[in-house]
């Protein structure tokens, strides 16, 4: 079999602390193919794109330079503003000023909002089809579902959601570009079943689909392989980033525990690709075999290990798996198995 064609790209999500030139070059000694842009920190700011053209051709001329490709853009942290209830500290620590504004919790819905509207405008013009990001929740604070909660209040979180996407994705249809929702906790997609609601409550419109990220799943106990299959229409986006998952001894939950990234009380944590529990290679099989020929992009995110040690050695890993796959036969047995 010829080595795949996959393009394997860095999420600079984890690297807004550096100017994007920085993580570019980085990124280039690497080997890796091109990027995934978060519209955070320095690395792209949509409001100045949407209206500045120097600015958007500065950008581009960035990845130019150091002979990378955009394959999509991430945003997540102004999709979570979206639908979260309550909006507080915590959402202005991460999305832009003209966002926050003055605090009031439906202006910055409202604003969010705007912003993802923009995003799919500005992706259009950097010739990307697929915008990355979370969406938010009104429901999250509910997952315990304790004191006990209301089926009617579960539903409309649901319709809350649909009433605040469907708009910013009528702006997506427009522009040709796609959404794909990362899942994870905190938003209203998280695990299996509220990714087949979440569906549901947008009448299964095509715009909106899923960034396949199998860090989160495992923990949850949630088969990554089998999302792969059962949701092979929607998946958008693939990153990959790894989970460890720890012996259960009586006092590791997989709650966490409100303890620190690398604590090793923690139930589980996150560890350079290759390094965990998550089964890469069924993945990537399965991405096989349901046809998935978009980028491949490393989140790259792990306490225990000096990050620029870790991204260079994650995308090796990756390529291994994307060049030693076996080929058509094996995928059509695999697809058969999972009927």
């Amino acid at each position: 079999m010829s080595k795949a064609a996959l393009p394997v790209t860095l999420f600079t999500g984890q690297w807004v602390d550096l100017a994007l030139e920085e993580v570019a070059r980085l990124a280039a000694e690497w080997g890796y193919d091109g990027l995934e842009v978060a519209c955070s920190g320095e690395h792209l700011d949509i409001w100045r794109a949407a209206e500045d053209d120097a600015y958007l051709a500065d950008r581009r001329a960035i990845l130019d330079r150091h002979g990378l490709k955009l394959y999509a853009i991430s945003n997540h942290l102004t999709g979570q503003a979206i639908c979260d209830d309550p909006i507080d500290f915590r959402h202005q620590a991460i999305v832009r000023p003209k966002v926050w504004g003055d605090g009031d919790a439906e202006g910055v819905r409202q604003r969010a909002a705007e912003e993802m509207k923009l995003t799919a405008k500005v992706a259009r013009r950097l010739d990307v089809d697929t915008v990355v990001g979370f969406t938010g929740s009104k429901i999250w604070p509910y997952v315990a579902m304790f004191p006990p909660v209301p089926d009617a209040v579960i539903e409309a979180g649901f319709e809350d959601f649909g009433n605040r996407w469907n708009p910013i994705l009528d702006v997506f249809d427009g522009e040709g570009v796609r959404y794909a929702h990362e899942v994870h906790p905190g938003e209203i997609a998280y695990d299996y079943w509220s990714s087949v609601r979440t569906l549901e409550a947008l009448g299964h419109r095509k715009a909106f689909g899923f960034n396949w990220d199998p860090s989160h799943m495992m923990w949850q106990n949630i088969d990554p392989v089998g999302f792969i299959w059962d949701f092979q229409d929607r998946i958008y986006h693939v990153d990959c980033k790894d989970t460890r998952l720890r012996p259960r001894n009586g006092r590791a939950g997989v709650m966490g525990s409100h303890l620190p990234w690398g604590d090793p009380r923690r139930g589980w944590d996150f560890v350079s690709t290759g390094h965990g529990d998550v089964p890469w290679e069924d993945s990537f099989r399965a991405l096989r075999a349901i046809g998935y020929a978009g980028p491949i992009s490393i989140e790259w995110e792990d306490a225990g290990m000096d990050r620029l040690h870790g991204a260079k050695e994650a995308v090796g890993f990756v390529r291994s798996l994307l060049w030693d796959l076996p080929g058509a036969r094996f995928d059509a047995a695999f697809a058969k198995n999972q009927e």
